[in-house]
């Protein structure tokens, strides 16, 4: 595992000095037509206010102008965007109330989903209020899911999305680290050194099972790792693309989450850079 870390962070400073130019916005392998992106609150764009107006607002999907979904469509207007992403979507719920959008009309799919059913919510909030042990238990036990049955079920969502949209190129956008493990501040509640490991190895794991899933289903993994390496929750604010813990109930939804240039430009640019291989 320190291997693969040394190996991430050095690779990381070549990606972030790219990321300071506009993101890659021509579609060279796919056909211009009906773009559809599937996900949870990282494809909707949730820690990148403002948010669009709700049809619930009682149940909010929290999508954002910012996601990368909307940022690439916005650059790209030979694609159609039909937004499918809400915040809080699992495996279940992408195929129950977004696959519908699939088709053979379908040209270009964006999925990020996995990490509410690897326990997101539940995992942040036992490492944030709880203790060393009980953060310990809960990422083992997310790192576990990950390679196994979150794997398997991914597997076969990515399938069946290929069979629902057969002349679409299908990207599978992952997860970046959280956290940083070094002991810059991470907002209102401090994370101990063990915490911030225990995250990142959670993180770890997670990408391996969606990079297994996309390999199976012969679809493409764009692993977001690498280009926040050094910029996640807990390096310094000015440098910090992901939120950290807020005190504000307000916008405890943002937490753990990237900020407008994490998803407006880090996302967008992996998945233009991705989409130029095609």
């Amino acid at each position: 595992m320190q291997k693969l870390r040394s190996v991430l962070a050095a690779a990381a400073l070549a990606v972030t000095a790219t990321l300071t130019a506009a993101a890659p916005a021509q579609a060279a392998g796919v056909i211009p037509g009906e773009y559809v992106a599937l996900g949870d609150s990282f494809a909707s764009g949730v820690g990148a206010p403002p948010y669009l107006p709700e049809a619930d607002p009682e149940d909010p999907c929290r999508n954002s102008e910012h996601s990368y979904p909307r940022t690439w469509a916005g650059r790209n207007p030979g694609f159609t965007l039909v937004d499918m992403t809400c915040s809080g979507a699992t495996i279940a719920e992408v195929r129950a109330e977004q696959m519908s959008a699939l088709s053979g009309r379908t040209t270009l799919v964006t999925v990020t989903v996995g990490g509410n059913d690897d326990g997101f919510t539940d995992t942040a909030r036992t490492c944030v209020l709880g203790s060393d042990a009980q953060c310990k238990a809960a990422t083992d036990l997310g790192a576990y899911v990950a390679r196994t049955t979150l794997a398997d079920a991914l597997a076969a969502l990515y399938t069946d999305i290929r069979l629902r949209a057969p002349r679409a190129q299908i990207l599978v956008l992952g997860y970046p680290r959280l956290v940083d493990e070094g002991t810059g501040s991470c907002g209102a509640i401090g994370l101990s050194a063990l915490k911030r490991k225990q995250i990142t190895h959670n993180a770890d794991h997670l990408a391996a099972g969606i990079a297994d899933a996309a390999g199976r289903a012969g679809v493409r993994f764009v692993e977001m790792r690498l280009p926040f390496i050094g910029h996640e929750a807990c390096t310094p604010i000015s440098t910090e693309w992901i939120h950290g813990v807020s005190s504000n109930v307000d916008l405890a939804h943002q937490t753990f989450h990237p900020k407008k240039h994490g998803h407006a430009v880090v996302y967008t640019y992996m998945l233009g850079a991705e989409i130029l291989k095609l």
